[in-house]
């Protein structure tokens, strides 16, 4: 006997549970997990999730309610110009980095011209069936847009092309979604997901619009009929809830993160926080400068949580150098949101490294776009920045120069070749907080622990040993000097 087709109420599942399950693994993992190893074998790891020839991909697979995983095979792009077609064309290609990062295959990418988008299908009517023959042509099956749709554009495109289509914000979700690591990361990309997919739940016939009190469908009649809830009711009332319950464990970490955050500002440790572009070569920076290893990759958002380690300046003070999560033009707003927690250590440093990638052909709009993330970051333009143009080895000479003309405070360096990187370190050591407090004391065999402070935190120009205890000469930021001058003999 043929199965029958699975009714309304089977295919229309707890949406809240679908969204859990993919990230359950996640949650339960350690949230202080860090990639503290790089190597090819780890971004293997990476890679072996993203997605699979064959995947089922038709229109028919649309659930009730408007959250589909992004599985990309076969793609399209198409994009709007409504400035310029060069810089249509360039958005274009970061958009196709992204789908290659998201685990897909461009096969095509279009480009319509119109002062504004079409309110039915983004491009227009007749550029949409044009769209359609291409993707039949192509074998795509798949469209990406390089833009956020609203969900009648977004259906009214698929209703022409036949095909999925999806917009850049999802494409953006589903990289972060399928790469992030820590517990902390993955509860900060489904709340994303959540808030993205919210206000987009629609029904699909009559199904969702059906209401019943409770118990009336346990057959309790006559008085125990209510008003109830629609489906898609359900459903929104199940997201909120678990959103709820997101931003209360996300909350739970932050005050972690803070409270471990508070430790080094107690030790007194400056700190320096690497922020821009994504794939601006910000890990091989940190690597370059700390001598570490965490992971390296030529690849949009291979970095998703934050990394810190601890670095010295050539006179012997230590601070702490944090890799941040990399920006992109029209970051969704729902990440910029989720991650306000991570982007707190951006807030909370001493110094910013802006880092850029010299050998763009659009670094000036790259830098204006972290400018604009960091912007909407409380405290964060308040902070001294410095600018490394980075990938000089791969930049011509003439890009450099009008670089440094235009940008003050930027420094020309390859975290490749090590080009520059002394003139950075010099550049970071002479912003960051000095010792102008000066000291000159004799301190107890048991203040020891005074003397490594002064070491770390300020500047020694004399030590010597004695039989009393520890003559000390130099320089400290006045606590340091206070707790000094107070343990002297």
């Amino acid at each position: 006997m043929p199965h029958d087709k699975p009714s309304d109420s089977q295919r229309a599942l707890d949406i809240a549970q679908r969204i859990r399950n993919r990230t359950a693994a996640a949650l339960q993992g350690d949230e202080t997990a860090a990639w503290t190893h790089a190597g090819d074998d780890e971004w293997a790891e990476r890679s072996a999730r993203t997605r699979l020839a064959g995947s089922h991909t038709d229109v028919e697979d649309i659930s009730e309610v408007e959250y589909r995983e992004v599985r990309l095979e076969n793609v399209v792009l198409v994009g709007l110009a409504t400035d310029t077609l060069d810089a249509a064309e360039l958005s274009l290609g970061e958009l196709a980095a992204l789908a290659h990062t998201a685990g897909s295959r461009v096969l095509e990418r279009i480009v319509q011209r119109r002062a504004t988008p079409d309110p039915a299908t983004y491009i227009g009517a007749g550029k949409a069936r044009e769209l359609a023959a291409i993707v039949a042509d192509v074998g795509a099956d798949t469209v990406i847009v390089d833009d956020e749709l609203q969900p009648s554009q977004r259906r009214g495109l698929e209703d022409v092309v036949k095909v999925k289509v999806v917009d850049r914000t999802a494409v953006i979700l589903d990289i972060f979604a399928q790469h992030a690591r820590s517990r902390e990361g993955k509860a900060q990309v489904e709340l994303a997901q959540l808030t993205y997919l919210l206000p987009r739940l629609r029904g699909w016939g009559e199904s969702m619009s059906r209401q019943a009190g409770g118990r009336v469908a346990a057959g309790a009649g006559i008085g125990s009929r209510g008003p109830g809830e629609t489906k898609i009711e359900l459903d929104r009332r199940r997201i909120n809830s678990r959103i709820a319950k997101l931003r209360r464990e996300l909350e739970h970490m932050k005050r972690q993160r803070a409270t471990k955050r508070q430790a080094r500002r107690s030790a007194r440790v400056p700190s320096v926080a690497i922020a821009g572009y994504t794939n601006a070569g910000k890990s091989s920076l940190l690597n370059r400068i700390t001598g570490e290893d965490v992971l390296v990759h030529d690849a949009l958002f291979a970095t998703l949580d934050p990394t810190v380690r601890r670095a010295r300046t050539s006179d012997g003070r230590d601070y702490t150098l944090t890799d941040t999560v990399g920006f992109v033009s029209r970051l969704p707003h729902e990440l910029v949101e989720a991650f306000r927690s991570t982007l707190e250590e951006v807030a909370e440093a001493d110094l910013i490294v802006h880092v850029v990638d010299a050998s763009h052909p659009d670094p000036i709009g790259q830098i204006e776009a972290v400018d604009a993330v960091l912007r909407d970051i409380e405290g964060a333009a308040d902070i001294p920045r410095i600018i490394a143009l980075n990938k000089a080895d791969l930049a011509e000479a003439s890009a450099l120069a009008a670089l440094r003309a235009r940008l003050d405070r930027a420094v020309v360096c390859s975290a490749r070749t090590g080009a520059g990187i002394e003139e950075l370190q010099q550049l970071i050591a002479d912003h960051l907080p000095s010792p102008d407090h000066a000291v000159d004391v004799l301190l107890p065999f048991e203040r020891l622990d005074l003397v490594s402070r002064l070491h770390q935190e300020g500047h020694v120009e004399q030590e010597d040993y004695t039989d009393e205890g520890v003559r000390l000469r130099g320089c400290a930021r006045a606590d340091l000097a206070r707790a000094i001058d107070k343990a002297a003999l």
